[in-house]
C-alpha cells in the first residue's frame, strides 16, 4: 500500500493536482471565516461519505440509496457520547419520563465504546443486509428500491422511538469534544483539520484499493459479473466486501460531520438525504474518485450560494443545474474537464503539426 502511495504521490499530474487540493485545504483556516470554515469542514465530511459511494457505485456498479442511514448511524454514536459528556441523563429522556439511562445508552459515555461503534454498527449492518441480498443475486434498480426501503424504515424507527433517540428533534446541544469546548473556535479549527486529513487519507487508500486486484475485481464485477462468476470467483463475498467497506466510510463522516453540525436528527437518515448522497458522485462524475470529492464539494456550494441569494426559489435552481448536468455532462465534472483536455491537447497537436503539403 505504502508503495502503490508514493507511487502515486510521485509523478503526474493527477499526484499534483492532488498535492494542491492538500495544500489548499491546510491553508484555508488561515483566510476563511469561522463560519465558513466549519461550513466547508461539513462538505468535507459529505465528501468521505462519496467516496465510499463511488467505490460501490461506480467502480462496483451497484447503486445504492440508503447509505444516510450508515452515515446517520455512525452520527448518532458520536451523538450519544458527546451529550453523555454533558448531561448524565439526556434532556429529551426526562421530558418523555425516563427517570434512568437506558442500559444500551451506559457504554457510549467512554470514547473507547462510541469512536469504534460508529463505524462497526453500520458495517454489522450492512453484512447483515448484504449476505442474503447478494446471495439472492438482487441487484440493479431492485437493490436501489431495497435500500430505500431501508432507510425509510429506520427514519421512522427513530422518530417513533422519542424517549432513546430524540424523535424527530434528534440529538443536539453538545458541549464539549474530548474535553475541548465545542463554543470556541480554535475547537471547531481543530476539527475542520481532523476531518480534512482523514479525508485525505481515505482518498488514498480508496486510490491504492481501486489498484489493488481486489479493486480490479470491482471493476470485472461492474462490467460483466457472469463472466467473472464463471471464471470460479464468489462474487458475493466481493460485494458484500464493498458494501461493508461503503457503510464504514458513511459513519466514520457521520462521527465527523456531528460536532461540527452539533445537531443530528432522522432527517439526514431518510430516502431524501440518501438520493442526495448519489447525486454527489453523479455530477462529479462516478467511478472517478477526485470526481466523487469535486461533485460533493460543488454540489453543497451550489446549494448553500443559491438557498442564500434566492432563499423562496433556490430549489428550482438546484433541480435546473442537476438536469443540466445530467443531460450535457453525463460523465460529471471530471468528465467535463477531460473533455477539455482532449480538445486543447488536439488543437495543440494541430499547432505543431506541419502544414500539409499542396499537390497537381
Amino acid at each position: 500500500m505504502t508503495k502503490t502511495i508514493l507511487h502515486f504521490l510521485s509523478g503526474g499530474k493527477n499526484a499534483f493536482s492532488f498535492l494542491i487540493f492538500c495544500a489548499v485545504l491546510l491553508v484555508l483556516p488561515l483566510v476563511l471565516s469561522d463560519f465558513r470554515l466549519n461550513l466547508l469542514g461539513k462538505f468535507l465530511s459529505f465528501a468521505i461519505v462519496a467516496i465510499g459511494i463511488d467505490l460501490i457505485w461506480g467502480y462496483t456498479g451497484i447503486l445504492s440509496l440508503g447509505h444516510g442511514v450508515f452515515f446517520s448511524l455512525g452520527a448518532y454514536a458520536m451523538g450519544m457520547y458527546l451529550k453523555l459528556q454533558s448531561e448524565s441523563l439526556p434532556d429529551f429522556m426526562m421530558w418523555s419520563g425516563l427517570t434512568e439511562l437506558p442500559w444500551f445508552w451506559k457504554p457510549f459515555s467512554h470514547a473507547w465504546f462510541a469512536l469504534p461503534m460508529a463505524v462497526l454498527a453500520p458495517v454489522v449492518l450492512a453484512v447483515i443486509i448484504g449476505i442474503p441480498t447478494f446471495t439472492a443475486r438482487i441487484k440493479g434498480p431492485y437493490f436501489a428500491i431495497l435500500t430505500q426501503a431501508l432507510a425509510l424504515v429506520f427514519s421512522i424507527l427513530f422518530i417513533g422511538q422519542q424517549p432513546y433517540t430524540g424523535g424527530t428533534n434528534g440529538i443536539t446541544n453538545f458541549q464539549d469534544v474530548f474535553g475541548y469546548s465545542l463554543s470556541e473556535p480554535s475547537t471547531m479549527r481543530g476539527l475542520y483539520i481532523v476531518t480534512a486529513i482523514i479525508l485525505m487519507l481515505v482518498f488514498l487508500f480508496a486510490k491504492w484499493l481501486v489498484s489493488t486486484q481486489m479493486g480490479r475485481i470491482f471493476i470485472a464485477i461492474r462490467d460483466g459479473e457472469n463472466r467473472l462468476r464463471f471464471l470460479g470467483y464468489n462474487t458475493t463475498l466481493f460485494k458484500v466486501a464493498v458494501f461493508s467497506l461503503s457503510a464504514c466510510l458513511a459513519g466514520l463522516a457521520g462521527a465527523l460531520y456531528v460536532p461540527q453540525v452539533g445537531i443530528i436528527s432522522p432527517s439526514m437518515m431518510g430516502i431524501l438525504p440518501s438520493v442526495e448522497m448519489a447525486i454527489w458522485v453523479a455530477v462529479g462524475g462516478r467511478g472517478n474518485l477526485a470526481g466523487a470529492v469535486l461533485g460533493t464539494l460543488a454540489v453543497n456550494f451550489a446549494k448553500t450560494y443559491l438557498s442564500e441569494t434566492f432563499p423562496d426559489s433556490w430549489l428550482y435552481f438546484q433541480g435546473a443545474l442537476f438536469v443540466a448536468v445530467v443531460l450535457l455532462f453525463p460523465q460529471g465534472i471530471i468528465g467535463l474537464l477531460d473533455r477539455f483536455r482532449s480538445g486543447h491537447g488536439r488543437a495543440a497537436l494541430r499547432k505543431k503539426a506541419p502544414a500539409p503539403v499542396a499537390r497537381g
